[in-house]
């Protein structure tokens, strides 16, 4: 697809780019940088949501015409896309993150999903920036890419209901709807909200985004119990159709054994197991039975940035 079909092209706003980031002076730039470095469409605005003056000066720094920043209250990012959903102007919103950046060529990828009437949201393929060569960037690698890559190819392959990656996704602004602020997995949400409108989910690989995953035991684990938690909450009933603890010992466990390609990669593999095992005892204790808020779980994940 060139720009000129892009079938909104002529709309007063045809586009809106949304970056969330919280304290994220140091990498905005950079994401910013790497969306304006995109083929956009002629009219489009790009809005940041922070609740920081450090943050918010980086993102005014970058010069950016179509730029907007708003302020959020620092209630998480739920609260932060429902502000931006009610600003945003665009047919289309593309949604990504203040610490990770898009490759060359994945907004326009990503719009030319929405060449298909039936289509409602499409996502981005992340990419692991974290090395393979430690046990943590081990885990980044097999979770994307013999996890979630495979399995978002198989179901856009069948047209069925997949989750969009909170890091690259974009959806037709009509079919937003108000974020509960408790969600812990808002991608999920937005993803089975559109499912349930009766449009299609869709998974487009050329799309990539790339992204540091966490580098120490600690932050994995909260990052994950966050995360992953999010599916057990009643916001995400039809996401459990993609992730649940059942889905996943039924379908991952073969899949993770068939990745390492070492026996120190197969032993990591082993030890996943076991980690996984410990965040969804997490999951159970902390957001099932103790029903802990959205504030208590998050926290900052340093190792990201």
């Amino acid at each position: 697809m060139t720009l000129d079909a892009f079938p909104l092209r002529d709309t007063p706003c045809a586009l809106t780019i949304v970056v969330t980031a919280c304290r994220e002076a140091a990498t905005v730039g950079r994401a910013i940088a790497a969306l304006l470095a995109q083929p956009l469409p002629v009219s489009y605005e790009l809005l940041v949501v922070c609740p920081d003056a450090e943050t918010a000066a980086a993102a005014t720094a970058t010069g950016c015409a179509g730029l907007r920043v708003l302020h959020d209250e620092g209630r998480g990012k739920p609260a932060a896309l429902n502000l931006a959903l009610q600003e945003a102007r665009g047919e289309i919103v593309v949604l990504t993150d203040g610490d990770v950046w898009v490759a060359p060529g994945a907004v326009t990828c990503l719009l030319a999903a929405f060449d298909d009437p039936r289509v409602g949201i499409a996502t981005g393929r992340p990419v692991s920036l974290s090395p393979r060569t430690t046990m943590l960037g081990y885990w980044s690698h097999l979770l994307t890419e013999a996890g979630a890559h495979r399995e978002r190819l198989r179901r856009d392959a069948q047209d069925g209901f997949l989750v969009c990656s909170g890091y690259l996704y974009a959806l037709r602004r009509a079919l937003w709807r108000p974020l509960p602020e408790e969600a812990l997995a808002e991608d999920a949400v937005v993803s089975g909200e559109v499912w349930e409108q009766g449009y299609l989910t869709r998974y487009v690989p050329a799309a990539q985004v790339y992204v540091r995953y966490p580098a120490t035991y600690r932050d994995w684990v909260a990052q994950k119990v966050r995360s992953t938690g999010g599916y057990v909450q009643p916001f995400t009933a039809t996401a459990t159709q993609m992730r649940s603890l059942r889905r996943e010992v039924l379908s991952g466990f073969w899949a993770a054994l068939t990745y390492p390609r070492s026996p120190r990669e197969f032993i990591w593999t082993l030890a996943l197991f076991a980690a996984r095992l410990h965040v969804w005892t997490r999951i159970l204790l902390d957001v099932r039975l103790r029903r802990r808020s959205r504030q208590d779980l998050w926290s900052r994940i340093e190792t990201t940035k």
